[in-house]
């Protein structure tokens, strides 16, 4: 017995209202969703199917309307209608290529920005750098070597001649692409690709720059000095807007990232924004109490210990940490004793300890 069919406006997520528009972008998530080189499932390309199946149906006026009037009645697949077979023969090897097919690149960019394409902004650079501890902390300017393509000191990045300009392409008037009319199971669609003339540029130049030989950019590399915020931490990137690799046709550079390593310091330890710190005292220290002196990364401070102070007592320094990225407030110290135990005693030191153990036994 053969299964029945789905309603194809359950199919697609849609309303029986949905307009056009609403077709099309219901018919590109679901396709995009089931496609066979992303979806590894089953039933994917059974659904990858189903969906093209209504949208066939459903973007065509009149199928529409007798499918809304009939039912599956109406649309007699399989009886030289839909054919599945001819469809699955598609290249999949590429997913933009069959929404080229379907909606005339519209998964890819808008029409309005396809001509734009030769302004897009430069490749953007990554880069490695490694702080200290307190670098990362309180910020640092570091010295770094970007090497890149700019844009031409002698042609300003339009690959003409000094004194000359680029001329308008005359195959596609300066847009950068020419239309191809493609035929598919869902019509006639009109689809931009570009222009051979210009290579997408728009512009033909005929006296090239003698210095960039007309590509508009040279190789250089130069020495940048590099605020580092305060804050930042193991893992974190920091943007260089604009140093990056220079656009094509004169248009923006792109950016450099700087990836940022920190190297872990002696003593402290740092959890968020705040500085961790293991203060070690002795067993008379913590008995009778004392005034000890402890580092910070601005200075040394001074910690009152009360006497009684068991081991673990933490004690906090307010301000002492690190300045937030978020523009808030510094973090804190976080100050931990520590109670050492001494590896050597001198004898005088372990008379003393005997005496004083003794007492404890008399303690009642």
């Amino acid at each position: 017995m053969a299964q029945q069919k789905r309603d194809y406006y359950e199919v697609l997520g849609i309303s029986r209202s949905a307009t056009d528009e609403d077709i099309k972008k219901a018919f590109r998530q679901k396709a995009m969703q089931y496609h066979p080189d992303r979806n590894k499932e089953e039933d994917a390309n059974e659904k990858f199917k189903e969906c093209a199946e209504a949208y066939e149906v459903l973007s065509d006026a009149s199928k529409r309307a007798a499918y809304d009037r009939y039912g599956h009645a109406s649309t007699n697949f399989g009886a030289g209608g839909f054919n599945y077979n001819n469809y699955a023969n598609f290249d999949f090897g590429n997913l933009g290529d069959i929404f080229e097919q379907f909606f005339g690149g519209a998964t890819s960019t808008s029409s309005s920005s396809r001509k734009n394409a030769g302004l897009k902004h430069g490749q953007s650079i990554t880069m490695s750098i490694t702080l200290d501890f307190e670098e990362a902390a309180l910020g640092a300017e570091k010295e770094i070597e970007i090497k890149r393509d700019e844009h031409c000191s002698e042609c300003g990045g339009s690959g003409a001649r000094k004194g000359t300009s680029p001329q308008t392409c005359p195959t596609c008037s300066g847009s950068g692409e020419v239309y191809q009319v493609q035929r598919s199971i869902f019509g006639q669609f009109k689809n931009a690709v570009l222009c051979n003339e210009c290579n997408g540029r728009g512009k033909i130049i005929n006296d090239k720059c003698p210095v960039c030989r007309g590509n508009g950019v040279t190789y250089n590399k130069r020495k940048l000095a590099v605020k580092i915020p305060a804050g930042v931490f193991d893992g974190s990137q920091v943007r260089l807007s604009g140093e990056g690799y220079a656009g094509p046709n004169g248009s923006p550079s792109g950016h450099a990232y700087l990836n940022i390593s920190v190297k872990s310091h002696k003593f402290f330890e740092r959890e968020g924004d705040d500085i961790i710190y293991e203060m070690p005292i002795n067993f008379a220290q913590a008995a009778l109490g004392d005034e000890i002196e402890v580092p910070t990364l601005y200075g040394s401070e001074k910690i009152k210990v009360p006497a009684g102070t068991p081991s673990g007592k933490e004690f906090r320094l307010k301000g002492k940490g690190v300045a937030s990225l978020n523009g808030g407030n510094k973090g804190d110290q976080l100050v931990y004793a520590i109670l050492q135990t001494p590896k050597k005693l001198s004898d005088e030191q372990k008379n003393l300890l005997e005496k004083l153990a003794h007492t404890f036994k008399n303690e009642k």
